[in-house]
């Protein structure tokens, strides 16, 4: 009986471009990121000016963009060429980022359920932080308006929050026009008003907490945020499920794919 060994073995396709097609999506992604969050700091002069990054104490969201953009980025590039050229040290670069991802998720996940009160002191000093900073970047003034629009929340713990952003304090020394103010994020919006009014938090804080109830959300965004978080438990945990399942397809594709390649290797090596 003869045997036969075909000398020039293959690796398989279907891992092959599999693999390639996930992380076409990836890299695609990662350079829309990238351009979206280099275009936005063109337009505030960022790029012109790097002290202005530095100079913010909350949160630049473009920053957020830029790195959400570069991992994108470097792990659709990573899969991309390991795939097509059949790369087992970037196959490997690229599975081990996703395995390290997707455990920083599982280990956030479970230290933000164990440690509840530590995880709501640091968000409080986060929105804090960023309160402070509400006039300096346009795009954090955005997100945290929408925040407060979308929740019917404002500030923190509630509008007396506003008392750290120098725009709204209410120290007598204050020579701002919104002082003992609050954003007009946190006004309780008129149906029968068409425009938004941005003056209607003007010296609102000035008057008696009782009166509040009835222009401003009181309730602190923290304290809607924990509210909106039990509601919407299925839709959060739907959210990381899906994630998690298109993790382990990559994972499964990228090691499927190394043991292929090291298999033809070692076969075409005798």
């Amino acid at each position: 009986m003869h045997y036969y060994r075909y000398s020039n073995a293959e690796v398989s396709c279907w891992y092959k471009y599999l693999l390639f097609s996930y992380n076409i999506v990836f890299w695609v992604t990662g350079v829309a990121f990238l351009a979206a969050g280099l275009w936005a700091w063109s337009e505030k002069g960022v790029l012109s000016d790097l002290t202005k990054v530095t100079g913010l104490h909350g949160l630049d969201p473009v920053v957020l963009v830029l790195l959400v953009g570069i991992v994108m980025f470097t792990l659709g590039f990573a899969g991309c060429v390991g795939a097509l050229r059949e790369n087992i040290c970037l196959l490997k670069f690229f599975c081990g980022a996703i395995v390290f991802i997707f455990l920083l998720e599982l280990a956030v996940a479970v230290m933000a359920f164990l440690f509840q009160d530590w995880v709501r002191d640091r968000v409080k000093e986060f929105f804090e932080n960023n309160i402070k900073s509400y006039r300096d970047d346009i795009d954090l003034q955005n997100i945290i308006d929408s925040l407060q629009r979308i929740n019917h929340c404002c500030g923190a713990q509630g509008p007396e929050d506003w008392d750290f952003n120098i725009y709204f304090n209410c120290n007598s020394e204050s020579k701002s026009r919104e002082k003992c103010g609050v954003p007009f994020s946190c006004c309780i919006p008129d149906p029968a008003q068409k425009v938004v009014n941005t003056q209607c938090g003007y010296d609102i804080r000035k008057k008696s907490k009782n009166q509040w109830d009835d222009q401003i959300f009181v309730k602190g965004c923290i304290h809607a945020l924990e509210a909106w978080l039990p509601r919407n438990i299925y839709i959060v945990a739907g959210v990381f499920i899906a994630i998690s399942l298109l993790q382990i397809f990559g994972i499964f594709l990228a090691r499927s794919l190394i043991s292929d390649i090291e298999a033809v290797k070692a076969s075409n090596a005798f």
